[in-house]
């Protein structure tokens, strides 16, 4: 967070800028409500503030939002995929997802990735620079605006690693928390990650109320460090201890994300191991039929070896589901938008 970004300042920061410019203590609230609450994008908007207020505070803190570049809705069931343009050109995604309990926004938390996951979008062309606060929660006000909808769910599951950007997504729990902001529940908030162990541990010590989900994709060390590079740092052996230590300290169940890859880790051998890692822990196994994109070769297993491996996680006492598929027609997965999006634009550069 830079010192001008006012959209990533709390109300105590926000507060101690108007005293800087000389400002009563209410005109702190006052602020604070349009940044957080209302999502405004433009001073201009805050129409119970002076205008040469207005214009100081345009000068000195601009606000660091983000637009609609592009969206895409789907005919089939209602999925909006968003790609936002940032202050500094950079574009990021986002998509919004209705349920039965609300509409769920899954949102990006850097510019890119650079975990270098082998199925997704997002870490092919590396990550730029991270996300600061006010450009999460301001994924959910413009998604919010555009959409008509009140978001009431989120998921840090779109572009970038969360934990690699750690003090950032931090601070985005706590303005999207407050109830004088958003004022959306720790319950309703699900962070995934690939497995960074240190920060796993740095995240238990806050003992938060959200969901924590873990990109597992393989069972075994050879495998899963060919499909996600992070494992040669943090090994499985490491990873799950920090799982269980996880549960254990939070009691928060977690749930391991596991991308279903044809011919690569869909195997009954592959089922049975994953069993054996999971007994006795509070987790549940989220089963992915695996994005195909452009950039990998890869394709996402059948239904028949999907329900094949779910039936032998549930015979050995794993609560599994497999996940839905949102968005299919409009490539609702991330990073797909923004790397098709960069293509067409440096093409047309050429």
């Amino acid at each position: 967070m830079t010192s001008t970004d006012i959209k990533s300042m709390n109300l105590q920061e926000v507060t101690e800028v108007c005293k800087s410019l000389g400002l009563p203590s209410y005109r702190a609230g006052q602020i604070y409500k349009w940044l957080q609450q209302v999502g405004v994008s433009d001073y201009d908007e805050m129409t119970n503030l002076p205008k040469d207020l207005r214009n100081k505070l345009k000068e000195q803190y601009p606000i660091h939002g983000c637009e609609v570049e592009l969206k895409r809705a789907s005919k089939i069931d209602e999925t909006v995929k968003y790609l936002f343009k940032l202050y500094d050109g950079n574009y990021i995604e986002s998509v919004l997802m209705k349920y039965k309990y609300g509409y769920t926004l899954c949102i990006s938390s850097q510019v890119g990735c650079k975990m270098g996951c082998m199925f997704c979008a997002s870490t092919k062309s590396g990550c730029v620079r991270n996300l600061n606060p006010g450009e999460m929660v301001g994924q959910i006000h413009t998604a919010q605006r555009d959409s008509g909808v009140r978001v009431s769910h989120v998921v840090m599951m779109g572009m970038g690693e969360p934990l690699d950007n750690f003090d950032n997504a931090m601070k985005f729990l706590s303005l999207v928390g407050d109830e004088n902001g958003l004022n959306i529940g720790m319950r309703n908030i699900s962070l995934s990650t690939c497995g960074i162990v240190p920060r796993i541990y740095e995240l238990m010590e806050k003992e938060l109320q959200i969901t924590l989900s873990v990109s597992l994709h393989a069972p075994e060390n050879e495998l899963r460090s060919s499909i996600m590079p992070v494992n040669k740092k943090y090994p499985l052996a490491l990873l799950m201890k920090a799982c269980r230590d996880y549960t254990e300290k939070t009691s928060r169940r977690i749930s391991f994300e596991y991308a279903m890859v044809a011919n690569q880790n869909d195997t009954p051998e592959c089922a049975v191991m994953l069993a054996k890692l999971c007994k006795g822990m509070l987790c549940h196994v989220n089963l992915i039929p695996a994005n195909e994109i452009e950039e990998s070769s890869h394709k996402r297993s059948s239904e028949k070896t999907l329900n094949e491996f779910c039936n032998i996680l549930r015979s050995r006492g794993i609560n599994v589901t497999v996940r839905r598929s949102l968005g299919s027609d409009i490539d609702a997965s991330c990073g797909q938008l923004r790397s098709r999006h960069e293509k067409q634009n440096s093409d047309g550069r050429k």
